[in-house]
């Protein structure tokens, strides 16, 4: 549609018709977020009534929130592979207009910092220092103790921007520059904590990323478990994939509305959580 057609179908929105009303409402939804700019527009307006500024605000909510929901969707029918979309597929429902190529150039100039650091052949554990010295030591990434339960620690770009983080945003960030550097490392789901290992091999060990890129053994994760009293899980000792991931983002944005009272964004969390669980 042209930009005269789509502004005239917005300002029937305020149309007593409701067949009208319920026609273009239709109408507006079937575009998409493309529509977002001009409903924008129109919400600027001062002579707008408070109800229909609030119907414009329902109507961009929406949008936002089903292209938000369509990128999830995409991202694990076909670019699960790529874990950075998936974080950037989750920042979007706070930042709808956060740029993924914006996001990828962040990561990039995190993965530079290492690399300048990284010489060949180099011991795993000197990697692991290498990667530690910069990422919490140059760069000053840090857990973000004071708001662990805050919804910006599963936004990426927040957390790159603030260099605070919760264990598997920073995780997150470590895994991406050290795939980046073709080292053998992945996240590991354990309960209540979120952490890396090393598996190369008959070689491996594990990552605290949340504590400073504290390196420990499978005895360690065995005192973990053990002082829990969590049931045994080979889960807790080995590779997860992205998906495994992105799910655990979702559930600790889920509790981030929670704990604040946000009901209806635990909904619309727990909606795309629904999707990336099933089978």
């Amino acid at each position: 549609m042209k930009q005269s057609e789509i502004k005239a179908l917005i300002s029937l929105l305020d149309d007593e018709d409701y067949e009208v009303l319920n026609h273009v409402e239709t109408k507006i939804r079937s575009m998409g977020d493309t529509v977002i700019p001009y409903l924008e527009d129109r919400w600027e307006e001062s002579s707008l009534s408070p109800l229909m500024q609030k119907k414009l605000e329902d109507l961009i909510h929406d949008l936002q929130y089903n292209a938000f929901f369509d990128r999830l969707q995409n991202w694990r029918n076909n670019n699960s592979d790529d874990l950075l979309e998936g974080m950037w597929a989750i920042a979007t429902y706070q930042y709808p207009e956060l740029s993924l190529e914006k996001l990828r150039q962040d990561v990039e100039q995190i993965y530079y910092e290492v690399w300048l650091e990284m010489r060949e052949n180099m011991h795993p554990m000197d990697q692991i220092k290498t990667l530690n010295s910069v990422i919490f030591g140059k760069l000053k990434f840090g857990a973000n103790t004071k708001h662990f339960h805050s919804a910006s620690n599963s936004m990426l770009n927040i957390v790159i921007d603030l260099k605070k983080g919760n264990p598997i945003s920073l995780c997150v960030i470590y895994l991406l520059v050290a795939q980046k550097l073709n080292l053998p490392i992945w996240g590991v789901n354990l309960p209540n904590l979120f952490i890396l290992t090393y598996k190369s091999g008959n070689m491996q060990f594990y990552i605290n990323v949340f504590n400073r890129g504290l390196v420990f053994s499978r005895v360690d994760i065995d005192n973990y478990i053990a002082q829990y009293n969590f049931p045994q899980n080979e889960i807790f000792y080995q590779p997860c994939n992205n998906l495994d991931i992105i799910r655990r983002v979702l559930r600790n944005l889920t509790l981030a509305f929670e704990k604040v009272g946000d009901d209806d964004k635990v909904k619309e969390i727990e909606k795309a959580l629904q999707e990336m669980m099933r089978d």
